[in-house]
């Protein structure tokens, strides 16, 4: 880990290249370059290089106080996630995580699932984000000689419904994380680390399609009180607000962003 009181300031995005993770990127960026703030995201991806170079490069082009770099790192293996924080630890000191990346499964009932397709949400939804929370604890924590800062954790407004015909494994993927959310929360507060989730409803993404229902948000989103399903900048506004110092008395908050479902 960087020493050097000059170097920026790192945060790690993960699921980085496309979607909430994407729009994460962009807003952090963004905000650096209007306040003049040195630093540098790390964009992880898993498999799609060129969509996270290109959230990478788009980040950086917005002021030379911003840096960008794309990782690729599978967040369930350890050995990747070990590599993911090096490459954080070789630009600058870190202060802040967005434990984003995820998947699921195309839509389906609760009968039909296998123990392949759990293993690997369990793997990715859960482990991925123990694991990048481990490792950001280790070096934001004043017990281990960091300086502090802020984890937010990506859940989802399925943990609370359960997603019933949908994706219920998803879901109880998520509950996991709003469960990490409080238990870290408290056990690193005294620390210097403020931990908080966002848990987003009906959000126009990709992960629609991956769930085989590419067009849900418009077939839905009239049932969402606020009449519409909601964007990724939506989300990535919220999570870039619990990053901030704004946020400095916030932690163990599962902060829902659903439209009012």
């Amino acid at each position: 880990m960087t020493s050097d009181p000059a170097a920026p300031n790192v945060i790690v995005v993960t699921g980085g290249g496309r979607g909430i993770g994407a729009a994460t990127v962009h807003r952090l960026a963004a905000d650096a370059a209007a306040t003049g703030n040195h630093i540098h995201l790390i964009v992880n991806y898993a498999s799609d290089e060129a969509s996270a170079r290109s959230v990478a490069d788009g980040a950086g082009a917005l002021s030379d106080l911003v840096g960008a770099t794309a990782v690729r790192a599978d967040v369930s293996s350890e050995d990747d996630v070990t590599r993911l924080f090096a490459a954080a630890d070789d630009v600058g000191r870190l202060s802040g995580l967005v434990n984003n990346a995820g998947i699921v499964y195309p839509i389906g009932a609760f009968v039909d699932l296998d123990a392949e397709r759990l293993e690997r949400t369990w793997a990715v939804n859960i482990t991925g984000a123990f694991l990048c929370a481990r490792e950001a604890v280790r070096r934001l924590s004043t017990a281990h000689g960091g300086s502090g800062g802020a984890i937010v954790n990506v859940s989802s407004r399925a943990a609370s419904f359960g997603s019933p015909n949908e994706f219920v494994d998803y879901a109880a993927s998520k509950g996991a994380i709003d469960t990490m959310t409080r238990g870290l929360a408290n056990e690193v507060a005294a620390q210097g680390i403020r931990v908080n989730a966002v848990r987003p409803g009906l959000i126009d993404t990709d992960i629609h399609t991956a769930a085989g229902f590419p067009e849900r948000v418009a077939a839905l989103g009239g049932n969402v009180p606020i009449g519409r399903g909601g964007t990724a900048t939506e989300v990535a506004n919220l999570i870039a607000w619990l990053l901030s110092p704004e946020a400095s008395y916030v932690t163990g908050a599962l902060m829902d962003i659903g439209g009012g479902r």
